[in-house]
């Protein structure tokens, strides 16, 4: 008999054909921001995934903390993520855009003008690193703290983005509020010291995120919107004095979306290394049963791990990340219990086609 984890799943109002996600994947191969057809061809390869994720998409320049990764502020990038959108449609998949803002986890030579990247708070972020514009790795940079007037101009970008991205013919919306970047920024006290609105209580922290999946569930729809959430996650250096009831708070007030995704902080180091931290909370356990929406889980999971913790009911779907680098065919071989190719992690970020579409099939 086969696996639940090969049948379908039913998330807002949409039914994906199998419960093997693929996790949004930073590639940095947008040279100019704009997707192209090698972007198209790379997803496109990956479509017998349950729903694809898309790599994580800039809403304006200000939200840019790596060169070569794609935006979806622009017309020039609508038409580019068109050419995606139609590819993996053709192939029968899904895809949602993920839409991101890294705030303080940028330098300022990706910024426009040149300007300091923007945080809630004038902290940075310890023991992190970025690229700057030509590929130097490079230390993060103390932020800027946004001020108070302009946090609206922020969530017009979101708005912006995710009118672009139903242009552009996505399926629906992730927001990315995890693994250290401006949402999750703003949740977590360890780098919001803020006294407004913003700042302070769970309710103030959490503000932010709420005003945006407002917008954005007023355009899409709340039945094709997730959001990906990172709890005891120390990337980027993350903290929180009380985890369990700042995102208990959070998972309580979406309930009426397509999916939660939740990062497993065993392997928070997202793409850095293959190291999974056996110590840490299982965010699965924690904050399944607040959840009545489908939950997807990602960090560090392989075959069998991923049908264990669907068999508990833990979760609903699993991500995988680097095995659908390796592995377009990757659900085909799960299924037939084929050997996977192994991934060359030299080739993770930029560069074209090597690392990126020349992975072979199994069975082509």
């Amino acid at each position: 008999m086969t696996h639940k984890i090969f049948s379908p799943l039913k998330i807002g109002k949409h039914t994906i054909q199998n419960r093997i996600i693929m996790a949004p994947l930073t590639r940095m191969r947008c040279p100019q921001g704009t997707p192209s057809e090698l972007n198209a061809e790379y997803y496109s390869q990956r479509a017998c995934a349950g729903l694809i994720i898309s790599e994580a998409t800039q809403i304006s320049p200000q939200g840019k903390g790596y060169p070569a990764t794609p935006g979806i502020h622009s017309a020039e990038q609508v038409q580019g993520w068109k050419l995606v959108t139609d590819a993996v449609h053709k192939q029968n998949g899904k895809i949602f855009a993920q839409l991101w803002h890294v705030g303080r986890i940028s330098h300022h030579s990706l910024q426009p003008n040149g300007q300091m990247p923007v945080a809630p708070s004038a902290i940075a972020a310890k023991n992190s690193g970025t690229f700057d514009s030509n590929y130097k790795p490079v230390p993060i940079q103390v932020p800027r703290a946004l001020e108070t007037s302009e946090i609206p101009a922020i969530i017009d970008d979101y708005k912006k983005a995710t009118r672009n991205a139903l242009e552009a013919g996505f399926d629906g919306i992730e927001i990315h509020s995890a693994n250290g970047y401006l949402l999750d920024q703003f949740l977590q006290d360890g780098s919001n010291q803020r006294t407004d609105t913003y700042g302070g209580s769970i309710e103030n922290r959490s503000r932010l995120l709420f005003e945006v999946i407002d917008v954005v569930t007023a355009i899409f729809g709340a039945d094709s919107v997730g959001v990906r959430l990172s709890p005891y996650g120390t990337f980027n250096d993350m903290s929180d004095t009380n985890p369990l009831e700042l995102f208990s708070h959070i998972i309580k007030q979406i309930q009426d979306l397509a999916y939660i995704h939740l990062i497993e902080p065993r392997s928070s180091n997202a793409g850095g290394k293959d190291v999974i931290n056996s110590d840490a909370p299982i965010v699965s356990e924690v904050f399944k049963n607040i959840s009545k929406v489908p939950v997807i889980s990602a960090g560090g999971y392989n075959l069998d791990t991923a049908k264990e913790v669907i068999d508990s009911n833990l979760v609903d779907a699993v991500a995988f990340g680097r095995f659908f680098i390796a592995n377009p065919d990757l659900v085909d071989r799960f299924l037939a219990n084929i050997p996977l190719n192994n991934y060359d992690r030299k080739t993770f970020y930029g560069g074209g086609e090597k690392g990126y579409t020349d992975y072979p099939y199994a069975t082509k």
